[in-house]
């Protein structure tokens, strides 16, 4: 069961330089969009695909230079018998360190046996196939995989055409499953001819083994096939040969009709069977046409909670449920620094694993804002809604995430962040001054490039909104708390905070006839985040406050409190998505 041990590629659509050492498992790419997984994926599938060409454009090349050739380098490890062979191969085999990572050129005692393959086009646009090794290059010799290795060491892949893998035709994976094969020159043309149900009877008898082992796969995920699939003339077909032949259900409907995550689900059980033949499998966006819980039976298929998993797969994905799912070593977060792209493991270390858990979005975005709790989720949300009403771009365009970090011990936003930062996300933290972090915990945060946005000295949310905002808005703030709880638990909670000194009648008329003083105001946010009953202690609750009445009356607010506000958005909108 071949695996890649070494992933290099050159000036390939939008990666310039980029080396990685996959796992030899589930590889999971993540990041946000544009960063290059796809690419990856191709890279992979032209070098290692059984081709005998390829059509290749300038756009093809990293920045449309066609002076500097593509070049894609895989190194292949786990060889089995017929690839270590000294007399076809023995010039190529080099010795990969499984510890260093390093490539000796003359296979060694204690190191692996590889080979490695290279993919090179320059501006001819010809694509040139190659094993490559320093002895060989030394004796100006080249040659190839030969055919029949490139079809085995051939990568299936899952995508936008996965039923190709349904029919007998050339790498399709129903052709890995068993040895057999069908006959299908003098049958087909009869049946061309005749009738499709003629040459389904003899398809069947021919391919009776990999039929029952797709019969049996598709039962156990709970695809509808009827008792027992056939092998039939397919009418879309124009040719006599084997591509002819695809599968069907019991009455004979082609089993391509099948929808888009019944078709990938099948096709990952297949590919689970015949790993022994073909071990590596590409998955573009695994969550295509999948519910969420058929995607965590897809990653069951493949493997993603076995000790020794059965397939090496590169897949990319956007979906929290598959971050959920899988573990911090199975996920790899894919981003561009400066001139080259990185594959990052998020690794499986506790507060990396619990906030993948916790906060999956997060590692879908560029850059993350981890706020105290749900208040300042619900502001930010309420404001960009505000702001896009009034014709400005929405951070969310930017690929900004919020995360609602709930709360708790002041230190444990800047845990939370680190997780993050270490994989070269772009963190923010913005958090109430009531509690304090560590002071030493902040400054190594804010060292390492980390930002840190916070309310004025001592101060919670409330405490800015009902201390800065004009007294019409404050006016609108106290009917708003007094609809989403009740006017007698708000005066309650005014009693409370002032020891019986202020009433909820008693503010309204102080607004009616003068500015409210500074006291008020400090009393009503006191009042506003009274604990487990808090005014706007929700996103919902807070959105529709920073949407209806803080947003329309930012500009006539505090200059401090206004300054605090734009700061954070200057850097949702222009913050550079990637850590340098």
């Amino acid at each position: 069961m071949a695996r890649l041990r070494k992933v290099e590629i050159y000036n390939f659509r939008c990666i310039e330089r980029l080396i990685w050492f996959p796992e030899p498992g589930i590889n999971c790419l993540i990041g946000p969009g544009d960063s290059g997984k796809t690419t990856i994926l191709d890279a992979i599938d032209l070098c290692l695909g059984a081709r005998r060409t390829v059509q290749f454009t300038d756009a093809d090349f990293h920045n449309l230079d066609v002076s500097r050739a593509i070049s894609i380098t895989l190194t292949i490890g786990d060889l089995d018998d017929r690839l270590k062979n000294l007399e076809t191969y023995g010039l190529y085999l080099r010795g990969f360190n499984e510890e260093t990572g390093v490539i000796e050129d003359e296979p060694e005692k204690g190191l692996e046996s590889v080979l490695c393959l290279n993919l090179s086009v320059g501006s001819d646009l010809e694509p040139v196939w190659t094993l490559i090794s320093d002895r060989a290059q030394a004796q100006s010799a080249a040659r190839n995989l030969a055919w029949s290795d490139r079809v085995q060491l051939a990568p299936t892949r899952i995508g936008a055409l996965a039923e190709y893998n349904l029919g007998w035709r050339r790498g399709s994976v129903l052709n890995r499953l068993t040895d057999e094969k069908p006959d299908a020159s003098a049958a087909l043309a009869k049946a061309a001819r005749d009738a499709r149900a003629a040459f389904g009877h003899g398809a069947d008898e021919q391919l009776a083994d990999t039929l029952q082992i797709v019969t049996e796969q598709a039962k156990e995920l709970g695809i509808p096939v009827g008792e027992k699939v056939q092998a039939l003339l397919d009418a879309h077909s124009v040719t006599f040969s084997g591509g002819m032949i695809s599968l069907h259900d019991e009455v004979g409907v082609p089993l391509r009709g099948l929808g888009v995550g019944s078709l990938r689900l099948l096709i990952a059980g297949l590919q689970r069977r015949a790993a022994d033949r073909s071990s590596i499998l590409l998955v573009d966006e695994l969550e295509h046409g999948l519910e969420p819980h058929r995607i965590i039976r897809f990653l069951s298929y493949l493997g993603a909670k076995e000790e020794s998993p059965p397939l090496q797969v590169f897949m990319t994905t956007h979906s929290p449920v598959a971050l959920r799912e899988l573990s911090g070593d199975q996920l790899f977060v894919v981003r561009r620094k400066r001139r080259r792209h990185q594959v990052m493991a998020v690794g499986s270390d506790d507060d990396v694993q619990s906030t993948i858990r916790l906060y999956p979005d997060a590692f879908l975005a560029t850059r993350i804002v981890l706020c105290e709790g749900a208040s300042e989720v619900g502001l930010i949300r309420g404001l960009d809604q505000y702001f896009v009403n009034n014709e400005m771009e929405s951070v969310f365009a930017a690929g900004v995430a919020l995360v609602d970090c709930g709360g708790g011990a002041p230190d444990k936003l800047f845990q939370r962040a680190n997780a993050f930062h270490r994989l070269g996300y772009r963190v923010a933290i913005l958090r109430d001054d009531d509690q304090k972090p560590t002071p030493a915990v902040e400054e190594e945060f804010k060292s390492n490039g980390g930002h840190v946005f916070s309310w004025r000295k001592d101060r919670a949310l409330e405490d800015e909104l009902f201390l800065s905002l004009p007294p019409p808005a404050i006016k609108r703030l106290l009917r708003r708390a007094s609809y989403l709880h009740s006017s007698e638990d708000i005066d309650q909670h005014i009693r409370s905070k002032s020891n019986g000194e202020l009433t909820l009648d008693n503010v309204i008329n102080e607004l009616k006839t003068s500015e409210l003083s500074l006291s008020t105001r400090a009393i009503l946010g006191k009042a506003a985040r009274t604990k487990r009953s808090g005014w706007f202690k929700s996103v919902t609750w807070m959105e529709v406050v920073a949407r209806l009445i803080v947003g329309p009356n930012l500009d006539n607010s505090d200059s401090d409190f206004r300054a605090i506000i734009t700061n954070i958005f200057s850097w949702m909108r222009n913050a550079d998505p990637v850590r340098s």
